[in-house]
């Protein structure tokens, strides 16, 4: 009997009209036991089944090593955007179509973002703590209309967080490296990285990670931040470098810091103990209505290649 495997942490298979239809079909359906992002090592062990032809995936890294000791796998289908995760070139040549799902995360990322932006500046977070432990004490915070927020990397997800911040009446300016002047719109787009970094109040990181912006965000970058700005990551571990990052806000350089993403998840460092910064555990797709269509649409992506393989009608 083939094989799919569903890596994501979580997955509806039973709402998912798609999944039903191949599991009519004969195909079996292997859920990740863990509930969580999977190591190197246990995706290499999941995959070790020869009847696995084809998986919808989440965040774990598919390596080189993975992917060529996955001998029966056919075609990975990525849930959500990046591809950061698979190494592309060693799935094109073992003939391993990678699909993914652009659309769908990009509303409920965007609206994560501004959330944090919001609270960051309002201090909501800080107050709600504080609150708790039995302390009355409003916090002054800032105003998003008196912000200059930059995006850096002005994609799919940057740009729709750049058109609900318009709403809010906050000054937005764009650095991004595959400038498409057809997308920047009212919205100030700054050809040098120094002076975009100068400029902001704000700097949300939309951007892919890769090797070559392993660390993007780094000691460097944050030292020429200006003093009281904040950090927003709601794009990928990697970009940010979490130790400067932490010097930062310990010495008072910025004001706050919030990130859905980081170098290791689940994460268990020392920002964790800082009030001034909010921590989110990868959850940017995480709306009902947004993970839905991602599902739906990265089940479709693997049924239409197993279909172009001829292991599925």
């Amino acid at each position: 009997m083939p094989k799919l495997l569903i890596s994501t942490s979580s997955f509806d298979v039973k709402s998912n009209q798609v999944l039903q239809s191949l599991q009519d079909q004969g195909f079996e359906i292997v859920l990740n036991p863990y509930g969580r992002k999977l190591k190197e090592t246990e995706i290499l062990e999941l995959l070790s089944d020869d009847a696995i032809v084809g998986m919808i995936a989440g965040v774990e890294p598919l390596t080189r090593n993975v992917l060529n000791s996955a001998k029966s796998l056919k075609v990975v289908s990525r849930c959500g955007i990046g591809t950061d995760s698979v190494d592309l070139v060693a799935a094109q040549e073992l003939g391993i179509p990678v699909h993914i799902t652009p659309t769908a995360p990009v509303i409920a990322v965007a609206e994560l973002t501004v959330s944090l932006i919001l609270s960051l500046l309002r201090r909501t977070s800080e107050a709600d703590r504080i609150l708790r432990e039995g302390t009355w004490k409003p916090l002054m915070g800032k105003l998003l209309a008196s912000q200059v927020v930059g995006l850096l990397g002005y994609g799919r997800v940057g740009n729709r967080v750049g058109q609900l911040l318009k709403t809010f009446g906050a000054k937005r300016i764009a650095y991004d490296i595959f400038r498409d002047d057809s997308l920047f719109a009212d919205t100030v787009c700054i050809s040098s990285l120094d002076e975009f970094i100068a400029r902001s109040t704000v700097i949300t990181i939309h951007v892919p990670y890769n090797q070559d912006n392993h660390h993007l965000v780094d000691r460097n970058f944050i030292n020429k931040m200006q003093a009281g700005s904040i950090l927003i990551n709601t794009s990928r571990g990697g970009l940010v470098d979490e130790e400067a990052l932490y010097d930062a806000l310990v010495s008072g350089h910025l004001a706050g810091a919030a990130l859905d993403v980081f170098e290791e998840e689940p994460y268990s460092g020392k920002l964790r103990a800082l009030p001034q910064v909010i921590l989110t555990p990868h959850m940017g797709s995480y709306a009902k209505e947004a993970r839905t269509q991602m599902e739906q649409e990265a089940s479709q992506n693997l049924f239409d290649s197993l279909v172009n393989l001829g292991l599925a009608k």
